[in-house]
């Protein structure tokens, strides 16, 4: 039974139950408090409303929790770009009743600024026209958008991918409100190890003025370089005889000057300082956890992002101070291999669905049937294939790759040739692509490599977008798996009763924070979730996702 609900403007709530095309199946009923509506419902398997992260914060600061719903304005921003290419445009209720009507699309309010508290000068929803009935346009928006549903492409596995986005919301929320456990005595004692002294208004600590000293040495008596400044050091350099197009570390590791030891440290140092340094504990640490605002589909691939915090970039060394509550465990899991396993899936590949379904190391397993034995030289295949890599070993054994996984390689060989003629490329349930023009070829993670001869297109530009189509169907297609995953380890461990809660999510990895005695039975609901979500969006393959899993007191410790 789904129900729709909305808000009065004035602290109520409209709500009803629907239909299976999404008509109102009985009365409107209203009532005065959100969270009572939708907590004397228990029988209600899912709720409809405009948005996820406003109205389901609300009921878990009531203590209401919901087991599923349907986030509209998450699915209007899928569906724009599946009809139309058009991610990124403006998915409010608003915006989606615009559409339906054949109205001037408004704006979507600018992303708030990351901040510790809510400020009273946020932006709320964008308004519908006056004398719009919000409850009315809830429904519209909805019975159309399961009518725009019903002609995708692939009907039921962008019903799948709408469920599994929304489902990715509840979770977002939910670890929000939850946190990281972090330990903040034991971060500022981190960062007084590391960086040293404080000075007072505002300049740098101790350890970095000593190796930025060191850096202006190193270019001569007298001389003064700031090694937070790129331009200063590509003209220290060049002075020396030494001409640098970037500070990149890689550029920097081939010289043979007494500055780069220094800088390298340097430039460490100011990126903890900077990136999670004293002022970003103050800011985000309170009450013994780290509450980043996660930002699920923040990537045209579906990749999560965070609003402020740097969630999903932890350095390795600041690990240590995410640590578990007294007498709890943290249940690391990373998924083994994910893209090119999931790349077996999509693809139907029979030779590599066979290597992926053994639960070994697929590079392994793919260089004893295809590269005899060198473990480096398959991973290089596969990848280069994955990326697109043009040139080099990866394009060397591509000949090998190509020759034992056909339909594999024609998998994405064929999604980068839709890409550079322009065409709409899909990830397995549907998540489309956007216009060359919308998305730069680095926004999904992808290397930037030197151009190679001519593909499919005759542009840079269009071979660009190859290598971002050839990635964005195997990356996307990830993305969508590890939804479907966190929504089944969430079911999972409600039904189980346990007092495990999801703590973090990134990409390939998740963290559940549990008591001690829990752990291993969150371990092995980890490894049932990541099989569930396997066959729900691939349907029956052998490919298996196995995990590496830690169960630790240390975030460190788990790497």
């Amino acid at each position: 039974m789904r129900w729709a609900v909305a808000e009065t403007g004035d602290g109520g709530v409209r709500l009803c139950p629907l239909t299976p095309d999404g008509q109102a199946a009985g009365p409107v009923v209203r009532e005065s408090s959100l969270a009572e509506a939708v907590r004397s419902r228990p029988e209600v398997e899912r709720w409809v409303w405009r948005s996820t992260a406003e109205i389901y914060r609300r009921l878990l600061a009531a203590g209401v929790r919901v087991a599923r719903c349907y986030d509209v304005e998450a699915a209007e921003a899928l569906l724009i770009g599946h009809e139309e290419g058009q991610s990124g445009q403006p998915r409010s209720l608003a915006a989606a009743w615009a559409r339906l009507h054949g109205l001037p699309v408004p704006a979507d309010p600018p992303v708030r600024a990351a901040e510790t508290q809510p400020s009273l000068f946020d932006p709320g929803p964008v308004p519908l026209p006056p004398g719009t009935d919000e409850f009315s346009a809830l429904l519209e928006v909805y019975a159309g958008q399961l009518a725009r549903t019903a002609r995708a492409e692939h009907p039921e596995r962008m019903r799948l991918l709408l469920a599994s986005e929304s489902a990715g919301m509840l979770v977002a929320t939910e670890m929000s409100r939850t946190g990281i456990p972090w330990r903040a005595d034991v971060h500022r004692a981190l960062l007084d190890g590391l960086l040293g002294e404080r000075f007072p208004g505002g300049l740098e600590p101790r350890r970095m003025a000593e190796l930025a000293d060191e850096v202006s040495r190193a270019f001569g008596e007298g001389v003064r370089v700031r090694p937070d400044l790129p331009g200063d050091i590509i003209r220290a350099f060049a002075r020396a005889g030494i001409p640098l197009s970037s500070t990149r570390k890689w550029e920097l590791q081939q010289i043979d000057h007494p500055a780069v030891a220094p800088l390298l440290a340097y430039k460490t140092l100011y990126r903890l300082f900077t990136a999670h340094g004293w002022s970003w504990l103050q800011q985000w640490v309170h009450e013994g956890r780290f509450r980043p605002e996660y930002l699920p589909g923040g990537t045209v691939s579906g990749r999560w992002t965070a609003n402020g915090g740097g969630a999903l970039q932890i350095p390795k060394v600041i690990r240590q101070a995410v640590r578990a509550d007294p007498g709890w465990r943290l249940v690391v899991a990373d998924v083994d291999q994910m893209e090119p396993r999931v790349l077996a899936a999509v693809s139907r590949d029979r030779g590599l669905m066979e290597v992926a379904g053994t639960g070994e190391d697929l590079y392994a397993g793919l260089a004893a049937r295809a590269f005899g034995g060198d473990r480096a030289q398959a991973k290089l295949a596969l990848l280069g294939a994955i990326y697109g890599q043009t040139s080099g070993d990866a394009l060397k054994h591509m000949a090998d790759l190509r020759r034992r996984y056909p339909v594999a390689v024609a998998y994405v060989d064929d999604a980068a040739r839709a890409g550079e003629e322009g065409r709409l490329v899909r990830t397995w349930l549907g998540r489309t692509c956007p216009p060359a023009s919308m998305a730069p070829p680095d926004e999904a993670g992808l290397p930037q490599e030197e151009e190679g001869p001519a593909g499919y297109g005759s542009t840079s530009a269009a071979r660009a977008r190859g290598r971002f189509t050839r990635n964005f169907v195997v990356q996307g297609s990830a993305a969508d798996w590890a939804l479907l995953m966190l929504g089944a380890l969430r079911h999972a461990l409600a039904r189980a009763g346990l007092r495990a809660e999801l703590a973090f999510f990134q990409h390939d990895e998740v963290i559940v924070h549990c008591p001690a005695d829990e752990a291993a039975t969150v371990a092995e609901v980890i490894t049932a979730a990541a099989a569930t979500a396997g066959r729900i969006a691939f349907g029956p393959t052998p490919v298996r996702f196995p995990f590496t899993t830690a169960v630790v007191e240390c975030y460190a410790d788990a790497k």
